[in-house]
């Protein structure tokens, strides 16, 4: 007979031991975390903290898609990055990366410098047991659903914004999906956003705690038989918790009647504003730029040109440009997308 550790390698590892003292979790629960896979999507303030929960709790492969880069308004809130980052600009993965593996452990790390779409949104998933929500944008909540309801995916949302926000774990056909609680994606500008509300790290930490909580549960296959779906609310600042049953909708266009368009019928590729950044990314064009030709034709048209690793940045004015080998560009010092594609039609096209 095969022990249920041999396959583990965090068998025998101390570093473990309160955490399998855990009886919902035990040597079992354990050894089951140590063989999974979790799919990241998004490296920031949610992300961040639920990138660690992962690494500390032994999680074997840990896969981080991430498409921007460090900056110090980032500091209060996104618990793996340094000042050094937000200054030298590294991308989110990187830091991250950087970050975890000073934790030590068994995780395998993997990252990727890209924005998640419904490109690429296969791929990232492929072979992954849970997909975890560090996003800061809706439209993308709506592609993971898709993606992670016709798969049969388990997926953690969650959204924080000022002192609070929402959790709902997805486990298709034993509950409810996203699209059986916000059936539609809410018009642009209708909800608070950290932009206009802001957001404090007690409240970013208190919500991917719940998502880590949730996804440690599903991972490790504790009494998912029983799972019943419901949408946690929190906020930190009042104190209040409430747990609202999501019972699932036969209707439904995701799980009731299997649409996908978010997946398979994406709108178009359009720039997207980054919450409180005054930033706007503009997606990935045909082909992918040479950046070193790039940057030998912007010498002495732009300032501060310097190539960093994957990504070619430099300020024009009071812009700042940053270009990535995947073909996107940030632009900082916007928030008009109209205004965004003028500068890079400007000077990148």
């Amino acid at each position: 007979m095969t022990n249920q550790t041999d396959n583990d390698p965090s068998a025998g590892d101390p570093r473990f031991d309160r955490q399998v003292r855990f009886a919902p979790l035990g040597t079992l629960g354990q050894t089951k975390l140590s063989n999974s896979h979790a799919l990241l999507v998004g490296a920031g303030a949610l992300g961040g903290v639920l990138a660690q929960n992962l690494v500390r709790a032994g999680v074997g492969k840990l896969t981080i898609v991430d498409r921007d880069i460090v900056e110090l308004s980032n500091l209060p809130r996104q618990v793996l990055f340094e000042e050094r980052h937000a200054l030298e600009g590294t991308p989110k993965v990187e830091a991250a990366q950087e970050s975890l593996q000073r934790i030590g452990g068994p995780t395998q790390l993997f990252v990727h410098s890209a924005h998640f779409d419904a490109l690429n949104a296969a791929e990232f998933s492929e072979g992954v047991d849970l997909v975890l929500d560090g996003t800061d944008n809706m439209s993308t909540r709506y592609l993971i659903n898709d993606l992670c309801v016709e798969a049969g995916i388990p997926w953690v949302y969650g959204g924080v914004v000022g002192s609070g926000g929402l959790v709902l774990a997805v486990v298709p056909e034993r509950g409810a999906c996203f699209r059986c609680v916000f059936p539609e994606p809410p018009a642009a500008g209708t909800l608070p956003t950290c932009d206009s509300a802001g957001v404090i790290l007690p409240a970013v930490s208190a919500v991917a705690s719940l998502q880590a909580g949730q996804a440690l549960r599903l991972l490790a296959g504790d009494d998912t038989d029983r799972f019943e779906s419901a949408l946690l609310e929190i906020d930190v600042w009042h104190g209040d918790l409430r747990r609202i049953r999501a019972p699932r909708h036969s209707d439904c266009p995701c799980c009731g009647q299997r649409l996908f368009d978010f997946l398979h019928n994406p709108p178009g590729r359009d720039p997207v504003v980054l919450c409180g950044r005054n930033a706007v990314q503009l997606p990935a064009s045909a082909g992918r730029p040479d950046l070193k030709a790039l940057s030998n034709r912007l010498e002495g048209q732009v300032n501060d040109l310097a190539m960093l690793g994957a990504m070619l940045r430099f300020k024009d004015g009071e812009h700042r440009f940053t270009v990535f080998a995947d073909g996107r560009a940030l632009i900082e010092g916007t928030d008009d997308p109209d205004r965004a594609r003028a500068l890079y039609d400007r000077l990148l096209a």
